[in-house]
């Protein structure tokens, strides 16, 4: 005999129930998160041209001075695009696509925007990072061709609620931070990284009086887990040139483009090429005196290298730890420490006609071809 079949119908309830369910994990899936996403982002050729029509012109150019082809090589600098603002972070689908992507990477969102920030000071912050790179690394390209030149550094701007607050004014002239010269944007970053977040003592210039003050870095966390003192202050550099140099370069901000900017100058002061008809592409922040820094995002910066096609990256010694086991097939990546460095680094492949036999983060490197 066959069981009597029951009468009762689903409770409507029930579909309701799955319905909600459904719908409740998509609008958690669209909030946005307390992340950022960073991918690779454009690359500009410093010895070609930006902007686009009539407006395109070189993007390094040096009016009152010789200069001299730079032969068929590429000198690229890489930028990273951000995914997120000082509001939030992307949603979680979003989040869920870049885990999987091995070209892009989710960091804390106060890693690139901290806390208590607004867009537009990141936006301010990221342009006069852009202005005192530039600076620098005319700067460094001068110094390294053995021109004497001479600068300072100017606060100007302080953020609220950072270290910085209520101890540094705008205009600001700073003489020495930690007992060391300051003449530089670059070194007064350097000074603060090596003095962690212990009260250092930073001798300021302020309406005409030299002042002795005392501020406490904090400690701002990075992408790669780790953290970086800072003061909280944008500053902006004045050099004595002996002539101008014109760096054009639209919608890109940070510090991160200065030793390629160098290269990019030296280049175009001396003859020949110092690429030697190579696709060359790199990144690092550049003092005056020609040390290269580390930067941010350099697995994006390697990833969109390689896409561009190049076959050589220069990058700074620091940033090692993060290039070790994710260089991208067919990249040589050689670390340099200084603008001095990198034009051996250059040398060598243009003499040898390969990276082999340079240093690299792990082991020496074979011919990227």
């Amino acid at each position: 005999m066959r069981a009597p079949r029951s009468s009762r119908r689903p409770l409507p309830w029930r579909g309701i129930t799955a319905v909600g369910a459904v719908v409740a994990v998509l609008v958690v899936a669209l909030l946005p998160s307390p992340y950022a996403v960073e991918r690779p982002g454009p690359v500009f050729d410093v010895l070609g041209a930006s902007g686009t029509g009539k407006d395109r012109r070189p993007l390094i150019s040096i009016p009152e001075e010789t200069t001299y082809p730079t032969g068929k090589g590429r000198l690229d600098l890489l930028t990273v695009s951000v995914l997120g603002s000082p509001s939030g972070g992307p949603s979680w689908i979003d989040l869920a696509l870049a885990w999987v992507n091995p070209t892009q990477a989710v960091v804390p969102l106060e890693s690139v925007f901290p806390a208590g920030t607004t867009l537009k000071q990141n936006e301010q912050q990221s342009a006069a990072d852009m202005t005192a790179s530039q600076r620098s690394a005319v700067a460094a390209a001068l110094t390294q061709l053995g021109d004497r030149v001479e600068g300072d550094v100017r606060i100007a701007t302080v953020g609220r609620g950072t270290a910085a607050a209520g101890v540094l004014e705008p205009g600001d002239v700073v003489v020495s931070y930690d007992g060391e010269a300051v003449d530089d944007s670059c070194a007064l970053q350097n000074d603060v990284i090596a003095g962690g977040t212990r009260r250092s003592s930073i001798v300021v210039e302020r309406d005409g009086a030299r002042r002795t003050l005392e501020v406490e870095p904090r400690a701002v966390p990075l992408s790669d887990g780790s953290t970086r003192p800072l003061l909280g202050v944008a500053t902006t550099a004045s050099f004595d040139f002996p002539f101008e140099v014109d760096i054009r370069i639209e919608d890109v901000g940070g510090p991160s483009a200065g030793m390629m900017f160098a290269l990019g100058v030296i280049d175009k002061l001396t003859p020949g090429s110092l690429t030697g008809g190579r696709h060359v592409a790199g990144t690092g922040t550049i003092c005056g005196d020609g040390a290269v820094g580390p930067i941010g995002g350099i697995r994006q910066k390697m990833a969109a290298a390689r896409a561009a096609g190049a076959t050589l990256f220069l990058a700074p010694e620091g940033n090692c730890d993060e290039v070790a086991g994710h260089v991208p097939a067919g990249l040589d990546v050689v670390p340099v420490k200084t603008l001095a460095g990198a034009l051996d680094a250059l040398e060598h492949v243009r003499e040898r006609g390969s990276a082999q036999g340079l240093p690299t983060c792990s082991a020496p490197v074979s011919s990227a071809g």
